[in-house]
């Protein structure tokens, strides 16, 4: 297997929870790889638990897109294909240009005061290079323009999608020259938000996730080759 990894255990959460956040991060930061199988025993004596709660992980994991069950060979980590990132991110297309539009009739001096300091601490993150740090540090900035848009149920299928588009995220990240472009995208967003121009909004997360997914498919087809 990849690198190390080990439960960190929280007094606040049930251990299946606990077993399902420490293999998602393995495979999100690349210590579990594409394609690695996925063994119950093996997982269950490396994190010190019964095989049960690694099941159950490895069950929710494939829910995500992040497992595949393979007949006759069982759980390995799903690859990153090109037709999973575009079905992701057309439905993100979507629902984050409705999100920037409502976001813009609605978001309040608060919100863009935290917004601005959501793009400061991005640019911060991005200064420090932590890939990890800059995911988390991006996942906050969109947060606020979500909750902006003050409904509900669409910050909640966002949140669901987000969990999809976790390391679609952290693909793009990974690549240190596009780093700065995503400050200005953000700038670009946030200027657009102040001056409630939803067609200005719109335009400049259309152009966002447009570049994120020529960076990520490149680089899949570049590993694939």
């Amino acid at each position: 297997m990849g690198s190390d990894f080990k439960v960190t255990m929280n007094e606040y959460l049930p251990l299946r929870d606990v077993v399902f956040n420490t293999l998602r991060q393995a495979i999100l930061k690349g210590e579990l790889e594409p394609g690695e199988r996925l063994m119950e025993i093996q997982l269950a004596e490396r994190l010190g638990v019964s095989r049960t709660p690694i099941r159950e992980a490895i069950r929710k994991l494939e829910l995500e897109g992040l497992v595949l069950m393979i007949p006759r060979k069982g759980a390995e980590v799903a690859n990153i294909s090109e037709t999973s990132l575009r079905e992701v991110l057309e439905v993100r297309r979507s629902l984050e240009e409705l999100a920037i539009e409502l976001a813009c009739q609605r978001i309040s001096e608060e919100s863009l005061r935290e917004l601005e300091q959501a793009e400061v601490a991005f640019a911060e993150a991005i200064r420090k290079g932590d890939a990890m740090t800059i995911a988390e540090s991006d996942e906050r900035y969109h947060d606020v323009i979500y909750q902006a848009t003050e409904n509900s149920r669409l910050v909640q299928i966002l949140n669901n999608l987000r969990e999809q588009m976790y390391r679609y995220r952290l693909e793009y990240i990974k690549d240190a020259d596009k780093r700065q472009i995503l400050i200005v995208e953000h700038e670009h967003i946030l200027r657009a938000l102040k001056s409630h121009n939803i067609a200005e909004a719109k335009s400049a997360v259309r152009e966002h996730i447009d570049n994120q997914q020529l960076t990520v498919s490149k680089n899949i087809k570049e590993r694939a080759s």
